[in-house]
C-alpha cells in the first residue's frame, strides 16, 4: 500500500503512512476513509508542525548569506580620494597661527572676506602704536576662532562646495 500523500510504501492492513503520518486508504476508498477523516485531526497536525520548523530554520541560515554582500557595497562608495580637497587641518593651523591676515581664508577660496581679514591686519599692526594694539588683537582672535571652527567641523567646505579632508 502506497501513501497518496509521500509516495511511501507501507505494510497492508496499516492505517497511517510510516512515514509522514497521513492516513491511508484502501482500494474501494468510501468506507476506510471516513474513520481516517474521524481519526485523521490529531495525527495529522503533529507531523506537520514539526516539519515547517526545519524548512523555516534552513531559510533563516540562508538569509544571512544573502544580507551581507549589500552591506559590503556602500563601503566600496567611500573611498575614492579627491586630491584637489582642501586639507582641514592645514587651513585650521593656518586659522590659528596667521589667521590675522586672513591666509586660512584665501586657502579655502573665501577671496573676499579674506580681504577683509587682511586689512584689519594691516591696519591694527599699522595703529598699534595708537591703540595699544586693540585692533590687532581683534583680527587675531577672529583667525584664531575661525582655525578652531574649522578644526572642528563648524566649517565643512570651501568656497567651492567641495568637502575639506581630514
Amino acid at each position: 500500500m502506497y501513501c497518496t500523500n509521500c509516495g511511501t510504501s507501507n505494510e497492508p492492513g496499516t492505517q497511517f503512512c510510516t512515514n509522514c503520518g497521513s492516513p491511508l486508504s484502501a482500494v474501494s476508498g468510501a468506507p476506510q476513509n471516513d474513520p481516517a477523516k474521524a481519526s485523521s485531526p490529531p495525527p495529522a497536525p503533529m507531523p506537520q508542525p514539526s516539519q515547517p520548523p526545519q524548512y523555516q530554520q534552513q531559510s533563516q541560515y540562508q538569509q544571512p548569506q544573502y544580507q551581507q554582500p549589500p552591506y559590503q557595497q556602500p563601503g566600496y562608495q567611500q573611498q575614492p580620494y579627491d586630491p584637489a580637497a582642501k586639507s582641514k587641518l592645514v587651513a585650521g593651523l593656518l586659522g590659528i597661527f596667521v589667521g590675522w591676515l586672513g591666509v586660512h581664508r584665501f586657502y579655502l577660496g573665501y577671496n573676499n572676506i579674506a580681504m577683509a581679514q587682511l586689512a584689519c591686519g594691516v591696519v591694527g599692526l599699522v595703529l598699534s602704536p595708537f591703540t595699544c594694539g586693540l585692533i590687532l588683537i581683534g583680527a587675531s582672535v577672529w583667525g584664531l576662532v575661525d582655525g578652531i571652527m574649522i578644526l572642528t567641523g563648524s566649517i565643512r567646505t570651501d568656497a567651492y562646495g567641495k568637502p575639506l579632508r581630514d
